[in-house]
């Protein structure tokens, strides 16, 4: 895909990853809307790359039913969805967590997802073209302690890509799993989580770094697609469950 004028659709993109992933997208040719519940974040994230911006709860059907009539308003396709926004919600062993801390981490981390796919899956089916990209996590992979719930959201946006890709396929539309690890994101901070140094914090992956990946992934040959990418740090062993 030739990404000059194409629609692209970024959810979590205030700030971290969201937000780089926009504005590479901007720097290569594309319309950028970025989507985020907190629009003083989003009105500032927006303004510095200069694209367009929905203010939305992608939990919330009615939202993800007002971003996709918005950006329909002025272009007449969404070519690109990166479903990236998500959040650790409460990080800690299941038996410490609410039951609205466990409810709202699937939905953020996975039902929220779903919701906007459906929607814009429909689109790209009828206009024959369309990339969608799921931001997933390491912890869809492997176990550790106090990580169950956030993971087994995570679990859920692999398998999900895996199936959809056999609804989607026939209709040339591509669906990706990036798989990321560390990252420097506000992630540890809005989970409550011990942050890194400095020095260590240029180690790993950074925000324009995920931006070039997704770049990398939609200009791809259009009769090929990337199921799964993991991406992770040289600072960072390898030491599965």
């Amino acid at each position: 895909m030739n990404l000059e004028g194409k629609t692209a659709v970024v959810t979590g993109g205030s700030t971290g990853y969201g937000k780089g992933i926009a504005e590479t997208l901007k720097e290569n040719g594309c319309r950028v809307w970025i989507v985020s519940r907190n629009a003083d974040d989003l009105s500032r994230a927006a303004g510095a790359i200069g694209v367009d911006c929905i203010a939305a709860d992608i939990s919330i059907p009615e939202d993800w039913d007002r971003i996709v009539n918005e950006v329909m308003k002025q272009e007449d396709k969404i070519d690109i969805l990166v479903n990236n926004a998500g959040g650790g919600i409460a990080i800690k062993p299941l038996v410490e967590q609410t039951d609205n801390e466990i409810e709202e981490s699937i939905k953020v981390n996975l039902t929220g997802h779903i919701f906007g796919i459906r929607r814009i899956s429909k689109l790209m089916i009828e206009q024959k073209s369309g990339i969608i990209i799921n931001i997933s996590s390491v912890c869809a992979m492997h176990a550790w302690p106090a990580w169950s719930v956030y993971s087994a959201a995570k679990s859920g946006i692999e398998q999900l890509a895996k199936s959809l890709h056999n609804e989607l396929r026939e209709h040339n539309v591509h669906i990706t799993t990036v798989t990321p690890s560390w990252g420097a994101t506000n992630f540890a901070a809005s989970a409550d989580l011990p942050e890194s140094s400095k020095d260590l914090e240029k180690k790993v992956m950074q925000p324009k770094e995920m931006g070039d990946v997704i770049v990398n992934i939609c200009t791809l040959p259009d009769h090929l697609v990337i199921p799964n990418l993991r991406v992770q740090p040289m600072v960072q062993e390898i030491n599965p469950m």
